[in-house]
């Protein structure tokens, strides 16, 4: 009102011609309260920020840390009962051996394995924004998707007409045959317009006029092919995704040149039926008769208004009443080629799926038993006294609360509704109860799909939630894992020389273009010029991304499902490389510590080569391993998803206790052989002793038993043997240390500053580290066989 007011003083003191002779228009409302503005808040602020766990990391340091200080402990005690000992460097020294179970290149190893899987999926065509949710990805436990140019094709066939015919209403008649009152409203209700010779809209509104007998003109009229008739839309009153219909306002001239109006009407079945004056007997058999055979049916109804009514002053509610019905459009959604075998994986590989869609329940639930993601069904229905669970063809019933556990649940939009409003007797209410047994949400709202995701993870559930439109933004945003899909593109990457024949035929179709110039070749340039806009639509097709694409964390260049499995596979990958990095650069830290230790009673430490050596071999196993491949295949098996779990821990424990009593055993035999000396000069420069080479040889060699016997392999990503660089790398520093421990190259044990050992202490070397290898690797493995892998929690 405040802005009408403002409106008429502005007119009342400036001239309101526009220049061009046109009318003036007045902004009356801008900023964020548009639907783009909505939709923008949805994408910003829906949902909390989230970054990646630091929390567990922070713990395993702390449960480092207690190592660490046993063995910085151990040396200050030891030290100190040498009254001769400098203090101050005996205090350096422990702070050395904490610091050094804390990994420096702690954050940039579980990086590593994050950006070879960055680079992975880009390769497949799937860019992320967020990469610490890779790892999230190898958690999922839930997989949500929607139905419609996700598991489906967006490319809708306009199958026919039913309702029609007075004989038999369930007859489906082509749309030749189908009268002209029920051609008019598929003609007019709509939104289709006109963009550089383009027509736009909904895939559905384009599917139906590219088979009517009528041709939308600019200036929003219509006109028919057959017949000299012609329609205008007046008005349109948009589809709206809680009112589930559209409705417009259209002029037709009489044989009398009188101006005659028609409110057009369609929608979902269950809504126009409310708005009809009289509804056939068999309104429901009809339309439920296609669904259940997996058509989209939508219905159409229609009624004149009185041609004096001021159109701009009808208002929706005034529209859309006392309408006749004008007959039930079916539409077929072939699925894609790839949907039934992604979905066939992800069961396979200890996943629930579950489809959360706008269309109607009958719909859906046929194309989730064509898809196998449920068998038998029950659908949460209304009637007089309440509600209760039918099958899609209404043979079985059962109460509300006495469903046959055997059946997957399909709850509508006002199921949905109906459960979140009705208490459960066990705390809660009843929609969060029967969440982890519904595979099908159909009928409901963009808001509807937010509320089942944010169920879903309020459960504990790990989600992940793919889709391709403006309608999945909230549900993608408040997924763990959001993927969306580019409508329009192909399903998969087009072959090398399919793509290499489209750029040899563009390049000729530009050459001939030039040549033509000047010459008498019009026809020919059109046809030239109309195919090369149709390829260089296909290429735009590509590179378009939709509002869906700019709220989700993952976009997939394709149009096929398949990149879930894909982002799975890698986020498994990743996620076991991480936890495997964790349980290594733990052993590691572990055993430098206390190696350190052993050196520092002594006042012994390793050399500048030997560091540089150590550094480099180590840091090459480090590279290899976080190039892993993931498996082609998804296995039924599931990583751990948190570091704090009993395997981990437990091979961790078990493996350091093998390693420290090879540690203790070796120093020991050491100061049989050379007894330590009682005064310690810290001052001195480095010097090669046993001391020091047969630590540093143990040091590195139990190293590379941790990478070897930790290196987790199938059935997630690829075994040693096949990561060549990797089995490559370990076996060089083996050979390495085995030419060091027998001294088969003196020149070598020299460059290195390691002394030759004697004879007797190369066996105990030799035995005491095949025996710690051997331990480890048959400690780890029991537990792996016990332990090892995580499973799926049963939902109900």
């Amino acid at each position: 009102l405040e802005a009408l007011k403002y409106l008429k003083a502005v007119v009342s003191t400036q001239s309101t011609g526009a220049q061009d002779g046109g009318c003036t228009a007045y902004v009356l409302r801008n900023g964020f309260n548009t639907a783009q503005g909505k939709l923008l808040r949805t994408i910003m602020y829906s949902v909390q920020r989230v970054t990646a766990n630091n929390f567990e990391t922070f713990m395993f340091i702390l449960f480092l840390l207690q190592f660490a200080i046993a063995a910085s402990a151990y040396v200050w005690i030891e030290g100190t009962k040498d009254p001769d000992r400098n203090r101050y460097k005996l205090f350096l020294e422990c702070t050395l051996i904490l610091t050094s179970v804390v990994p420096p290149e702690l954050p940039i190893e579980l990086s590593l394995a994050v950006n070879s899987s960055l680079l992975s999926l880009i390769k497949m065509g799937i860019y992320c924004t967020e990469p610490f949710r890779i790892p999230f990805a190898g958690k999922v436990h839930v997989c949500c998707f929607d139905k419609t140019g996700t598991l489906t094709t967006d490319k809708l066939e306009l199958t026919g007409v039913c309702g029609v015919e007075k004989d038999d209403s369930s007859k489906l008649v082509s749309i030749k045959d189908t009268p002209l009152s029920t051609c008019k409203v598929l003609a007019t209700c709509h939104s289709l317009l006109y963009v550089d010779d383009q027509l736009i809209g909904d895939p559905i509104e384009r599917a139906t006029m590219s088979v009517l007998p009528w041709t939308l003109t600019r200036g929003d009229v219509v006109m028919c092919k057959t017949v000299k008739q012609s329609l205008k839309i007046l008005k349109r009153f948009h589809f709206n995704s809680t009112l589930k219909r559209m409705s417009v306002i259209v002029s037709q001239q009489d044989s009398t040149y009188n101006q005659e109006l028609f409110v057009m009407c369609k929608g979902a079945p269950e809504v126009i039926k409310d708005l009809l004056s009289e509804v056939p007997e068999d309104y429901d058999t009809t339309h439920k008769q296609y669904t259940l055979q997996g058509g989209r049916v939508i219905a159409l109804a229609r009624r004149p208004l009185d041609s004096a009514a001021v159109v701009r002053d009808i208002t929706r509610e005034d529209a859309e009443r006392e309408l006749t019905f004008a007959g039930f459009v079916v539409f077929s959604t072939p699925l894609k080629k790839e949907s039934k075998a992604a979905v066939s994986m992800l069961k396979e590989s200890s996943h629930y799926v579950v489809m959360i869609t706008g269309d109607s329940p009958l719909t859906a639930c046929f194309v989730a038993n064509q898809l196998k993601i449920t068998k038998k069904v029950l659908i949460l229905s209304e009637f007089e006294g309440g509600w209760r669970w039918e099958t899609p063809d209404g043979s079985v019933q059962f109460e509300l609360g006495n469903e046959d556990p055997s059946y997957s649940l399909c709850l509508t939009g006002p199921g949905m509704t109906f459960c979140e409003s009705t208490a459960h007797s066990t705390g809660g209410n009843l929609f969060e109860k029967l969440i982890t047994r519904v595979h099908i949400f159909a009928r409901v709202t963009p808001k509807q799909k937010e509320s089942v995701i944010t169920t879903l993870k309020s459960q504990g559930l790990v989600t992940v939630m793919c889709g391709d439109g403006t309608n999945d933004v909230g549900a993608l945003k408040h997924a763990d894992v959001g993927v969306a899909i580019i409508s329009n593109a192909p399903e998969v990457k087009p072959d090398k020389k399919v793509a290499q024949e489209r750029v040899n035929l563009k390049s000729q179709i530009v050459q001939q273009l030039q040549e033509g110039k000047g010459k008498k070749l019009q026809e020919r340039q059109r046809m030239l010029e109309e195919k090369l806009k149709e390829l260089q639509a296909e290429e735009d097709t590509l590179v378009k991304l939709g509002d869906a694409s700019i709220a989700s964390p993952f976009t997939s260049k394709y149009s096929s499902v398949k990149c879930i499995c894909n982002i799975i596979r890698q986020g498994r990958c990743t996620l076991v490389t991480t936890l495997q990095m964790f349980k290594i650069l733990a052993l590691n830290a572990l055993i430098i510590a206390y190696c350190q230790s052993a050196l520092y009673l002594d006042g012994v430490k390793f050399s500048d080569g030997q560091a540089t050596l150590q550094g480099l071999l180590l840091a090459g196993c480090f590279l290899f391993i976080s190039r892993s491949k993931p498996l082609d295949k998804l296995s039924p098996s599931r990583p751990h998803a948190n570091i704090f779990n009993l395997y981990t821990i437990s091979t961790v424990l078990l493996q350091f206790s093998v390693h420290l009593y090879t540690i203790v055993r070796l120093v020991d035999k050491v100061h049989e052989i050379e007894p330590r000396v009682p005064s310690i000069d810290l001052e001195a420069e480095f010097a090669p002793s046993l001391l020091n080479s047969i630590v540093y040889i143990v040091s590195v060699t139990l190293q590379l038993n941790t990478f070897v016997i930790n290196y987790r392999g199938h059935p997630y990503m690829e075994s040693l043997r096949e990561n060549k660089c990797l089995c490559y790398s370990a076996l060089f520093t083996a050979v390495l240390m085995l030419l060091l421990t027998f001294g088969l190259m003196p020149e070598l044990n020299n460059e290195f500053s390691i002394l030759l050992l004697p004879s007797e202490m190369q066996n105990e070397v030799f035995i005491a580290l095949l025996g710690d290898s051997v331990s480890t690797f048959l400690i780890d493995r029991f537990l792996l066989w016990c332990c090892g892998d995580s499973k799926l929690q049963k939902l109900y």
